[in-house]
C-alpha cells in the first residue's frame, strides 16, 4: 500500500556532489522517522541518516559535516544532500520510512525503497 521511490543517484567524480530524493505515495495516515541507509558489495546495510517527523536528526559518524538530511513532509519526501563525496561513499543507498496506513489504526510499518545506486569515481 506504501511505495518509496528514490531518485538522484548516479556517478560523481570525488569532492562532487549529489542529492538523493525519496517520495512516499499510497495509503498513508502518517509518517513517522524517515531515513538513508547505504549497502557497499561485500557489506552489510549500515545506516546513513535518519529524520523523525519533528525534524530531529541521527547522523553517522563517518558523515557528518558532509551530508545533510531533510523532508518535506507536505509531500512525503525525504533527501540527502551529499558534498565532499568520496569513493567510500560509493554504495547502493535505500530510503526507508515508518508509516502507518489509512484504515489499520496506529500500528507503524516499516517500508524501504528499491535503492538507487552512487559511484564516486574519478
Amino acid at each position: 500500500q506504501v511505495q518509496l521511490v528514490e531518485s538522484g543517484g548516479g556517478l560523481v567524480q570525488p569532492g562532487g556532489s549529489l542529492r538523493l530524493s525519496c517520495a512516499a505515495s499510497g495509503n498513508i495516515a502518517s509518517i513517522y522517522n524517515m531515513g538513508w541507509y547505504r549497502q557497499a558489495p561485500g557489506k552489510q546495510r549500515e545506516l546513513v541518516a535518519t529524520i523523525t517527523s519533528a525534524d530531529n536528526t541521527n547522523l553517522a559518524d563517518f558523515v557528518k559535516g558532509r551530508l545533510t538530511i531533510t523532508r518535506d513532509n507536505a509531500n512525503n519526501t525525504v533527501y540527502l544532500q551529499m558534498n565532499s563525496l568520496k569513493p567510500e561513499d560509493t554504495a547502493v543507498y535505500y530510503c526507508r520510512a515508518d508509516v502507518s496506513i489509512e484504515g489499520r489504526g496506529r500500528y507503524v510499518y516499516m517500508y524501504w525503497g528499491q535503492g538507487t545506486q552512487v559511484t564516486v569515481s574519478s
